[in-house]
């Protein structure tokens, strides 16, 4: 294994096999709150859904290099990132080619290591890299793990929250031993916290009482406005920053920005 000398930026996943739990919905809206208050950002559009390119306004017809070019093409970052309508704020598009990479993957040279060496040889300009990785363990996954420097769990308050997450532990715990050493958990977001019911609050303390202090403070409610914003093309952000999501993401990324003081300190 070759040693790949690591860019100035932070590197971080946004990672849970378990779908519909909020990981684009955080990935767009952290990256717009850290773009906002000046931070350059990268959002890198890992899922063949294509659904963090749509979030941030991107047409279909726009995407004619991204991700899957990265992977496969040896497109570089800086040729593969389009500017997003948000200062500060550019995105590496998913498109429907990225649905075969999995199985393209398999029989690849270096595989685990292929957006890891895309993101040490460019010469990024950002201050942090955000990975929209699909609802899966594959080798898409695999690819963010090994790029980044932590990962971040979107996590629903609901009641199968916590089933199957120590199996993504695991799979950390085994990238890390394997591939990249310098990986952990970042933290762990709780999404989709409904004040109303009993059952959130139920969820929230066992997370907690499971991950302790890697449970960010900050929750994500469910509401509606953040449902809404993926339509027009807008992070909730800039759709309606004034409603209870959108506060939610900001007080996020100040959680994000203090805790990062911390681990590089």
């Amino acid at each position: 294994m070759s040693a790949v000398t690591r860019p100035l930026a932070r590197v971080v996943a946004i990672a849970n096999q378990k779908g519909g739990v909020g990981k684009t919905t955080t990935t767009i809206n952290l990256a717009t709150a850290l773009a906002v208050i000046g931070k350059r950002v990268l959002v890198i559009d890992l899922d063949p859904q294509g659904n963090a390119s749509t979030g941030l306004g991107i047409p279909r017809s726009d995407r004619r290099v991204g991700i899957y070019d990265v992977l496969f093409d040896d497109v570089s970052l800086e040729e593969a990132a389009t500017p997003s309508s948000v200062p500060n704020l550019s995105i590496i598009t998913s498109s429907v080619d990225l649905s075969g990479a999995e199985i393209e993957l398999v029989g690849a040279e270096r595989r685990e290591f292929r957006l890891r060496e895309a993101v040490a040889n460019s010469a990024l300009e950002y201050d942090y890299v955000l990975i929209d990785c699909p609802p899966a363990l594959g080798l898409l996954t695999l690819n963010a793990l090994v790029a980044s420097h932590a990962v971040m769990v979107p996590l629903q308050c609901e009641f199968y929250a916590l089933e199957g997450l120590s199996h993504l532990v695991r799979t950390i715990e085994r990238v890390k031993r394997a591939f990249n050493p310098n990986l952990d958990i970042h933290g762990v977001v709780l999404t989709m916290f409904d004040k109303r019911n009993n059952l959130s609050d139920m969820v929230a303390a066992d997370v907690r009482g499971f991950f302790g202090e890697k449970v960010y403070d900050t929750v994500i409610p469910r509401n509606v406005k953040v449902s809404e914003a993926p339509s027009h093309g807008k992070p909730v952000l800039i759709y309606d920053m004034r409603c209870p999501g959108s506060q939610a993401y900001i007080h996020l990324a100040g959680e994000v920005l203090r805790r990062e003081k911390r681990l590089t300190a």
